[in-house]
């Protein structure tokens, strides 16, 4: 209803103010020889109602992707600068990927959907974006590729060097790897989204954020094979609120100092419950990077079933082949867990495994309950050269140190 409402609005608007500078221009897909059959190639007709609109003289241009029609699209990039200050899509119909990953062939493969240098862009609509990953997942590689090569496979959905973004109400599903990833982007605003992929499906994160700042994620649901939502380097001043992840690994940090100098900062997590993911916010940086991870708040949290729910790993190496053990580590400070509540299916409810050179400081833990599901297990904390202090929280953290007056992790009035 919203959405006719609004499309009944900028019709008027535009037909009441013909050939004004400043009247809004609508410019649909099907006017620009889109079938929306599931079928047909539609690549071409949306490139080209793309470049009108990029190029439209009014303020205010409105792309249209019409309901009740499937587009198929082959990789496509929709790129900037683009005259108009500001750009809306209004998607209401729904987009799929080519069943055949050999309609990737003379495309970039890493991948599928892509928005650069636009500014001022707005997407919302109830429509839904179906990668239809199921045939990368076993195999990501376009042909077939000498031992040692490693392959990702298409990211569905990517946003480059676009500032004043939002997002809103977009179904996705079952992307090839990534279904949304946001690089180099700022003043971002995702909201009332829904992401969703097997928990089996590999690399199939919901939100990547690297090297972008003022970004809000908000009020969505996010079940994956992967993370839900992942920050990486350069990336500050992230908003995390009010999202349902599960399944999948969390919300993560990292991870950071692959490659040498890594740096995120101003995160703050709040209002969010995991269900049934792998781990839960996570904290992760290889050994020997250079950098910092700080000024992160995780607070008013609630895991169900959550296999770790709070890990911060100084030593990450997935593989556990050849993991190097170095003298320089990212720096993480100030990081706050607040008011969190829940299960686990394992006893280590907390994992705090700092760099044994660097570590970790200022650490906070206040109002944490967190309980295991392991019949006749009592959940435990970890804690290796992190510093920092605790109060109401359980399990302990032994390695941090109590506020003045508790004792067993509990102030004394209260038992």
């Amino acid at each position: 209803m919203q959405e006719l409402i609004f499309t009944v609005f900028i019709t008027i608007s535009y037909v009441l103010t013909p050939g004004a500078s400043g009247a809004t221009s609508l410019f649909n897909v099907v006017d620009y020889g889109a079938v929306g059959d599931g079928k047909t190639d539609d690549s071409a007709a949306f490139s080209k109602a793309w470049k009108a609109t990029c190029n439209a003289p009014s303020r205010n241009p409105i792309l249209i992707i019409p309901a009740t029609k499937i587009f198929l699209l082959k990789p496509v990039t929709f790129s900037g600068p683009c005259k108009p200050t500001s750009i809306h899509v209004l998607m209401s119909g729904n987009i799929v990927a080519p069943n055949s990953k050999m309609a990737w062939k003379g495309f970039h493969i890493n991948r599928w959907l892509a928005f650069t240098h636009v500014n001022g862009l707005t997407i919302i609509g109830s429509g839904t974006i179906n990668g239809r990953g199921a045939a990368w997942w076993s195999q990501p590689c376009l042909h077939k590729v000498p031992k040692g090569v490693t392959c990702k496979g298409p990211t569905a959905l990517t946003f480059y060097s676009c500032n004043g973004l939002v997002l809103k109400g977009i179904r996705h599903i079952n992307s090839q790897r990534n279904h949304i990833t946001i690089s180099n982007c700022k003043d971002v605003t995702f909201s009332n989204l829904h992401i969703s992929a097997p928990k089996t499906s590999p690399n199939t994160d919901g939100i990547d954020i690297s090297g972008s700042s003022n970004v809000q994620i908000l009020n969505s649901f996010i079940g994956t094979g992967d993370d839900c939502i992942a920050i990486s380097s350069g990336s500050s001043h992230i908003n995390i609120t009010g999202i349902a992840c599960g399944p999948g690994h969390g919300i993560s940090i990292g991870a950071l100092g692959a490659h040498g100098e890594d740096t995120v900062e101003e995160v703050h997590v709040r209002n969010c419950t995991l269900k049934g993911t792998m781990t839960g916010v996570r904290i992760k940086t290889w050994q020997g990077g250079v950098g910092n991870a700080r000024r992160i708040s995780f607070e008013k949290i609630r895991f169900i079933r959550a296999d770790s729910p709070i890990i911060i790993d100084q030593y990450y190496c997935p593989s556990r082949v050849n993991c190097k053990n170095e003298t320089s580590g990212i720096r993480i400070s100030d990081v706050s867990y607040r008011s969190i509540i829940g299960t686990s299916t394992t006893d280590k409810v907390i994992n705090l495994s700092c760099d044994q050179n660097v570590g970790c400081t200022n650490i906070q833990f206040n109002y944490v309950y967190i309980t295991s599901t392991v019949p006749g297990k009592k959940a435990y904390a970890f804690s290796f050269n992190a510093h920092g202090n605790y109060t109401h929280t359980r399990p302990v953290v032994k390695g941090l140190q109590a506020y003045p007056g508790e004792e067993g992790g509990y102030l004394k009035k209260d038992g």
